[in-house]
């Protein structure tokens, strides 16, 4: 692939904004061409200031982009996605949180997401194409909802088995499935282009 139509890869991280050891924290080191939308300390669960955030990044990117979200990021692109009029080659939307069901304590409340706009998820197709990776252990959303979102966005699902909810407190500092997937997507988007 040459350089000039080298997209760049935009990560979109979770909540918990940017931690060193995480799998696309890692995975962005190893990218000539990436960016990542930084975190929100100012505006807490607002997934409109998210929504922004992801929105700015990209403004400032010239040329063809992948997005990388994992967790809450893949509900900031879905949301992004339903208004959002810049093209996208395609997106790998890892463990996609389930915020229309209680979450484990230490999580937002649904009154609370609720409340910070975050549902309903959005269940239309996506407008590029996407990989969804799902864990069947994943405390933050059962497989069959995972699958069911999926299937509504369009996006082919990969089941990556007992990877918890693919973070450092699973085990999950370097990832190198990432840099697979994102290969697929990357060839899968390319022969869509050509």
């Amino acid at each position: 692939m040459n350089s000039v139509s080298e997209p760049t890869v935009v990560i979109v991280p979770g909540l918990r904004d940017h931690v060193a050891d995480h799998w696309q924290t890692l995975l962005a080191g190893t990218l000539d061409k990436v960016a990542i939308v930084p975190p929100l300390e100012r505006d807490g669960l607002s997934l409109t200031a998210r929504v922004g955030a992801l929105d700015a990044v990209l403004a400032d990117i010239d040329g063809p982009v992948v997005l990388v979200a994992h967790s809450a990021g893949v509900i900031i692109t879905v949301h992004w996605a339903q208004r959002a009029d810049r093209p996208v080659r395609g997106a790998l939307l890892a463990t996609p949180p389930d915020f229309e069901t209680s979450l484990p304590p230490g999580y937002p409340t649904t009154g609370e997401l609720v409340a910070n706009g975050w549902t309903p998820i959005p269940r239309r197709r996506l407008p590029f194409p996407s990989i969804v990776a799902a864990s069947s252990t994943d405390p933050l959303a059962t497989t069959r909802r995972v699958a069911g979102l999926a299937e509504v966005w369009g996006s082919r699902l990969v089941d990556l088995g007992d990877v918890g909810h693919l973070n450092p407190a699973a085990g999950y500092g370097p990832w190198p499935r990432a840099g697979e997937l994102l290969d697929e997507l990357l060839d899968l988007t390319g022969e869509l282009a050509r």
